[in-house]
């Protein structure tokens, strides 16, 4: 019992402080000596809270300002593990560098540009400068119907490799892939940022991996539907892991399903079936997927995940091949486009779309109605259509070839047909 109450201490989130919210307008002061100014929230958590954000001058922060501002109590936690990983791997000049020595449009890791604290009340406040963006993908997935295209998936796949090899590459694993951690960038909705590295690790320090070690009171770190088998165990995050999880990630966002989703309650049965179908991956693909629907590329790159050792450096150009011709099996390529249905400014245009088809349910039905209650009149128009200059005769009014020119009811005719007949039946 002492020892589960101590343990119970340590993790402690209730005595972490707060959120405090400070006014637009409020200056920041970083570690360079730039000043920022805030702009208003725009997200709150429990440990901090998000601010739209640029540089200091005598204008207020306006709705397009480029940066933001994340803020939290200087006592917690989560901020100050994600400080050191943007300080060391995502200042732009090193961004930039990898960008060109990869020949690569865009690499979805945020930049950092500055950080520090900041005393109010005689209290303190760590801060960081990150660029800002726009949806992320959990929304855009649930008002998507809970599925993306198997393209969309694919793309999607591909720019997190890139991703995860510009990190693993700088000596950290991020331990927390998943579509709330994935936004659009403000400015080009096809372009996708890993965010959010409070669970970042630095796994191989000065270049020496962190040795397999099993620990009960790291057990299932991270989030448990896509978290790897060694976070389960309680195993220091690793190349692999991130792997692992984007793997569980494309299965779910192109089925809807996991196999273990309704086990959630208890991590160690979350844990026992993804150990179970690592030399399984054929039934985890039956778990998921129809038969005509199953993606090979999606297996072939789970069962080369799953063979990689602790500490092995992951293939990622073989594992990016194994997508890209997933890709070309069905007629696709990596043409860069996400096609969430996104308009320029990054909102869903869902209300368009609904007014359209709205209106053309409307149309439909009131067409139907012409058909059923005045289906004389409508035979009428056909005859009596202004694109004849001349009345056709009765044997042209009654070949099917009139009922084609008229506009207005191509598909009359059968209709009425239809319609009349089960009414008949009903009335007997």
């Amino acid at each position: 019992m002492p020892n589960v109450k101590k343990t119970a201490g340590k993790r402690g989130p209730a005595k972490r402080k707060l959120a405090e919210e400070f006014s637009p307008g409020e200056v920041f002061t970083d570690t360079s000596k730039k000043d920022w100014k805030l702009g208003p929230v725009i997200g709150k958590g429990g440990f901090g809270c998000l601010y739209l954000a640029d540089i200091n001058s005598s204008k207020p922060v306006g709705s397009d300002a480029p940066y933001v501002i994340k803020v939290e109590p200087s006592e917690n936690g989560p901020l100050f593990t994600e400080l050191k990983f943007y300080m060391r791997a995502a200042k732009p000049e090193l961004i930039k560098k990898w960008i060109a020595s990869h020949k690569l449009k865009y690499i979805g890791v945020p930049q950092y540009w500055g950080s520090g604290l900041h005393e109010k009340n005689g209290k303190s406040y760590r801060f960081m400068v990150m660029d800002r963006f726009g949806k992320d993908l959990q929304k855009i997935f649930e008002e998507k119907g809970k599925r993306f295209t198997r393209k969309t998936v694919l793309q999607l796949g591909l720019r997190i490799l890139d991703i995860l090899e510009y990190v693993h590459e700088h000596e950290y694993v991020h331990g927390d892939i998943k579509a709330s951690n994935l936004l659009l960038s403000y400015k080009n909705t096809h372009q996708v940022y890993l965010v959010d590295y409070g669970l970042a690790y630095r796994y191989c320090p000065e270049g020496t991996h962190k040795d397999y070690k099993e620990d009960p009171k790291r057990c299932h770190d991270g989030t448990l539907e896509y978290t790897s088998i060694d976070a389960h165990k309680g195993v220091a995050p690793s190349r692999r892991g991130d792997l692992q999880i984007l793997g569980y990630c494309m299965i779910y966002w192109l089925s809807g399903h996991l196999p273990w989703e309704d086990d959630l309650k208890d991590p160690s049965c979350v844990r026992d079936s993804k150990i179970r179908y690592t030399d399984d991956i054929a039934e985890l693909m039956r778990k998921c997927f129809t038969e005509k629907e199953k993606p090979g590329e999606i297996a072939r790159y789970m069962e080369k995940v799953m063979a990689l050792t602790y500490t092995e450096k992951p293939p990622y150009q073989q594992l990016r091949e194994i997508l890209l011709r997933g890709l070309k099996d069905i007629g696709q390529k990596d043409d860069g486009i996400l096609d969430f249905g996104i308009s320029e400014n990054g909102d869903i245009p869902a209300k368009p779309a609904l007014k359209q088809s709205r209106r053309k349910l409307a149309a439909t039905s009131d067409s139907a109605a012409a058909n059923e209650d005045d289906s004389e009149t409508a035979m009428d128009e056909v005859k009596t259509t202004p694109k004849r200059k001349r009345a056709p005769s009765k044997a042209r009014a009654s070949k099917p070839k009139v009922l084609k020119t008229s506009p207005k009811v191509p598909k009359i005719s059968p209709k009425i047909k239809t319609s009349v007949k089960p009414k008949k039946k009903i009335q007997k």
